[in-house]
């Protein structure tokens, strides 16, 4: 926050109040990355490596709210989040299979580069505009770390890693199909708090996020289809072959899924 943003080049007639609520609104969702890592550290214990990597992802997403946090206090003390806003989103996930949450994560921190990129764009205050570049290239850099992870489990689990990537890739590439984008922020994770059990539903403005994607920073279909191409082109990688649409990835699932029936099925 000291070094790589310009705090000096701050031009307050070119951010609008609608601009700033959704600052508020992105500060409190980052704030969501210290549940997300009591669940990691949680369901992993066997793992002790990469328990250790959360150290490191953990210290930078948070600074994610705090950089956004930072830019209120500084310009608009007003939307500043209150504790009790902040607190909101903190709340116990339910546990989830290793492999399918770290395959989750991966492609959460793909639709936010994105999603960070394109509100770089449609800001047009300078200062904010240098922040969402940043944490958009945070995201990226996060999947890459995500990614050598999950060649470690294909090494190490073979097929039942493959398996999980390939059945989470088809959900989270499938947007376009859903009523909503899918991230970690909107998905159901808490059985006991339901309906309050997706980070968006506790936020101060439950349909904040569609609001923000769609009539805001207009995230488009051509965004949508940069994010599935991502998605298909690592996880094409990852397996040793192309997946140029979702189907063929499909294909590919029902694949592994029948042959690992087989498998467990008596001789």
């Amino acid at each position: 926050m000291g070094k790589d943003i310009p705090w000096d080049k701050f031009e307050a007639a070119q951010l609008t109040d609608d601009q700033a609520q959704t600052i508020k609104m992105n500060a409190i969702t980052e704030w969501a990355a210290l549940p997300a890592t009591e669940m990691f550290l949680r369901d992993n214990q066997h793992d002790s490596d990469f328990s250790a990597f959360m150290s490191i992802w953990f210290f930078e997403e948070q600074k994610h709210s705090l950089v956004l946090m930072e830019y209120l206090k500084r310009f608009r003390p007003d939307l500043v989040p209150t504790e009790e806003e902040l607190h909101a989103v903190r709340f116990e996930f339910d546990p989830a299979p290793p492999l399918e949450t770290l395959m989750l994560h991966f492609c959460g921190e793909i639709r936010l580069n994105h999603w960070y990129r394109c509100a770089a764009e449609w800001h047009s205050e300078p200062v904010i505009k240098q922040i969402y570049t940043t944490l958009s290239q945070d995201e990226a850099r996060h999947g890459g770390a995500y990614l050598r992870y999950m060649r470690r489990a294909i090494a190490k689990c073979g097929d039942e890693a493959r398996l999980a990537f390939a059945k989470v890739g088809v959900l989270m590439a499938s947007a376009r199909r859903t009523a909503q984008a899918l991230h970690p922020t909107n998905l159901h994770v808490s059985k006991a708090h339901f309906p309050r059990d997706t980070v968006q539903s506790r936020l101060p403005d439950p349909e904040w996020l569609e609001e923000w994607l769609d009539k805001q920073i207009k995230f488009d279909t051509s965004w949508e289809s940069k994010v599935v191409e991502r998605i298909l082109h690592n996880l094409g990688l990852l397996m040793g072959t192309g997946f140029k649409t979702v189907q063929e990835l499909n294909r590919y699932r029902k694949t592994l899924s029948t042959d690992a029936a087989n498998q467990a099925a008596p001789a």
